[in-house]
């Protein structure tokens, strides 16, 4: 499945669970707030991830792929001038709702990621959270490149496919979150090469190497243990970021 066709798909099931969201949390002012803190440790890569953004206050800043919008908010409480765009006009619809019921201003625009239409050099800093396995890397690397500034920086985090027992895992086994379009997977170093030719700066930090195994239950004590190893693992060993659940790529337009 490709070009349209393949657009098409995405929309059609972005849509569906922006739908089945509204209806399961019977959407208003009370499910849409949330908290800063809850939002930026909700998982181990978030906090991290956003630091990499630098200053945000007065800065142009997209939300690629904005989904329900959390991020675009964080980064609007931050003093961001925030545009949030998502393929899913379901997943817009809830943005734009988040952003006025935590009373931050957030511009919010349904847009294909391989053609976004900004002007080219409009924004200081992208973010992206599980949107870059969804496209053409080829041609959602153009689209980064031409709407970032010189000195802007790109943090896009993704699910990672480098360890082949992840991969099987997440064959074989059930867990909450799953369900998945047909033409996504997680990204390999392979599928970044686009990227590295196109920026020429690029930053991988791994996430989730022991502790990945939450995705399968909720162990609070057990989880903290395993965080702390990983910490220690990847500092010592770089090279085991590879076999994480999660990356954090940073893109840098010098």
């Amino acid at each position: 499945m490709v070009g349209t066709e393949r657009h098409i798909a995405e929309r059609i099931f972005h849509d569906q669970q922006a739908c089945q969201r509204a209806e399961s949390f019977r959407i208003g002012a009370a499910q849409l707030t949330f908290a800063q803190e809850w939002y930026l440790d909700h998982e181990t890569w978030v906090r991290f991830a956003f630091g990499q953004l630098g200053e945000l206050r007065g800065r142009h800043v997209l939300d690629y792929g904005c989904g329900h919008g959390m991020a675009a908010v964080t980064m609007a409480r931050a003093g961001a001038l925030v545009t949030a765009c998502d393929l899913s006009p379901g997943y817009v619809h809830e943005a734009r709702q988040r952003a006025l019921a935590n009373g931050v201003a957030v511009e919010c625009v349904v847009a294909n990621g391989e053609e976004l239409p900004f002007a080219a050099a409009t924004f200081d800093a992208i973010w992206g959270h599980a949107i870059l396995h969804h496209l053409d890397l080829v041609k959602a690397g153009r689209e980064l490149r031409r709407v970032l500034k010189p000195g802007g920086v790109a943090v896009l985090c993704e699910p990672w496919g480098g360890n082949p027992l992840l991969r099987f895992a997440r064959a074989m086994l059930p867990y909450p979150g799953k369900h998945r379009t047909a033409d996504e997977q997680p990204l390999t170093a392979r599928d970044l090469q686009p990227l590295r030719k196109l920026f020429g700066h690029m930053e991988l930090y791994g996430f989730q190497l022991l502790g990945m195994i939450r995705r399968l239950g909720h162990w609070p004590q057990l989880l903290r243990v395993l965080d702390g190893i990983d910490t220690q693992l990847l500092n010592r060993w770089p090279s085991l970021k590879n076999w994480c659940r999660y990356m954090v790529i940073v893109l840098r337009l010098c």
